[in-house]
């Protein structure tokens, strides 16, 4: 075993273990910071004190947070001064190991293409089934291009 292949499987374990939980976490319509802000009691103007800034600037944070238009720093410094922490995730569409065998899926269905038209439905399946396998044990510096 490589060290980037143990690597990899360190990494997949660790996103397998945390990705079920953050997916379940949608954003409140509002914004975490404004509905933080309001779990504690805390008025704009509290927080702007506590970094420095104009309450006005606490505002804009929370609708650029709304729009998607604030940086992790932000994010980060306006937590600290909420009493908070600030988490931030990408979260994978099902387990690692899923999204690499749709993409070997994907990239045997393309290559198994032409040719395959007198092919039973049962038996191209089959085909293409036993080549994705092929391609995520070899994983080709190719697998993710497209």
């Amino acid at each position: 075993m490589s060290v980037k292949s143990s690597i990899q499987r360190q990494n997949a374990r660790l996103v397998d273990r945390i990705a079920p939980r953050m997916d379940e976490v949608n954003a409140p319509e509002e914004g975490w910071l404004k509905t933080i802000r309001a779990a504690l009691g805390m008025s704009g103007s509290h927080v702007a004190k506590r970094i420095n800034v104009t309450r006005a600037a606490i505002y804009q944070a929370e609708r650029n947070e709304r729009e998607g238009a604030i940086t992790l720093r932000q994010m980060e410094k306006l937590a600290d001064a909420m009493g908070a922490k600030f988490v931030y995730a990408v979260v994978p569409n099902g387990s690692v190991n899923e999204v690499l065998e749709r993409q070997a899926l994907s990239k045997a269905t393309l290559q198994m293409g032409a040719g395959t038209e007198s092919l039973p439905p049962i038996k191209l399946r089959e085909k293409i089934k036993s080549l994705a396998s092929e391609i995520l044990r070899e994983r080709p510096l190719d697998f993710w291009d497209d």
